[in-house]
């Protein structure tokens, strides 16, 4: 009884903190059915709205071809992302090489590094290549990324070096090892990495809006800049078009999430 009776109050804090949570997620959907005026006013109920506010929507944008493209950039950077930075941070920490350590700092620094301040010569060397406005030039640049390289670095310190060794002797070559003996026992690693590369990549706006000229390629947090930079803005429409692009991210955390933590404490241990 005395224990329970401690216990209270963190349940009591992770309730509120709960309640904290799923709040903006609440408003986002209550406001997608109601009128602007209705968001301004704080409504917190849900309205009859919804498919008047996806018909304007509709009629604004082009929210069928924006989610579409959002999911090619996102599924393809996460894809090529995850064989590359799973190959080369598998790679660091297996083959041992001369300036191996050198290359991990500079890794460690282009962490530090960001974004925007490559962004100009990125976009020259797009336009050089004459790949602006493309998809591709969104995907290429998110397809190696320190921060991923490092966690699988991390996570492979945990793999037996010992199996490597043995299958080396059996006469497997490095490409099977990767594929038939390291691959299947980092899933968690693999899931954990999927969530964050899918959800940058879905969420990316700057880079999308630097290199995307054309409304015919716009993403959908492009879309939604889009709804609010008109002189009047309707918040229902807007609040829609967010809780359209929140739905794929919401849904992949999800399906991921066991191994998604799973994946997080290996890398960390």
């Amino acid at each position: 009884m005395a224990s329970r009776l401690r216990a209270v109050p963190k349940y009591a804090f992770l309730t509120v903190f709960a309640i904290f949570s799923i709040f903006p997620l609440y408003f986002m959907a209550v406001s997608a059915t109601n009128t602007s005026q209705d968001v301004l006013d704080s409504r917190m109920l849900p309205g009859t709205q919804l498919f008047e506010n996806f018909s304007k929507l509709s009629g604004l944008q082009d929210v069928g071809g924006a989610m579409w493209n959002s999911a090619t950039v996102a599924v393809g950077t996460t894809i090529l992302a995850l064989i590359v930075c799973s190959i080369a941070g598998y790679g660091f920490e297996v083959f041992h090489s001369r300036g191996k350590d050198l290359v991990m700092a500079i890794l460690l620094i282009a962490i530090m590094i960001p974004f925007a301040a490559t962004m100009i010569p990125l976009f020259q060397v797009f336009a050089e290549l004459g790949m602006v406005n493309s998809l591709a030039a969104v995907i290429i640049p998110a397809i190696s990324t320190p921060f991923l390289i490092l966690l699988f670095r991390q996570a492979s310190r945990s793999f037996p070096y010992e199996i490597i060794e043995a299958a080396r002797i059996d006469g497997v070559s490095e490409l099977g090892i990767f594929a038939r003996i390291y691959l299947p026992s980092m899933k968690s690693t693999y899931a954990a990495a999927a969530v964050i590369t899918f959800m940058t990549a879905w969420n990316n706006f700057l880079w999308p809006k630097v290199i995307l000229v054309n409304n015919d390629f716009q993403t959908m947090p492009m879309l939604i800049s889009n709804l609010a930079a008109g002189y009047v803005t309707d918040y229902g429409v807007l609040m829609l078009a967010v809780l359209l692009a929140s739905v794929p991210t919401m849904v992949v955390f999800m399906i991921l999430q066991r191994s998604f933590a799973e994946g997080i404490t290996g890398a960390i241990k």
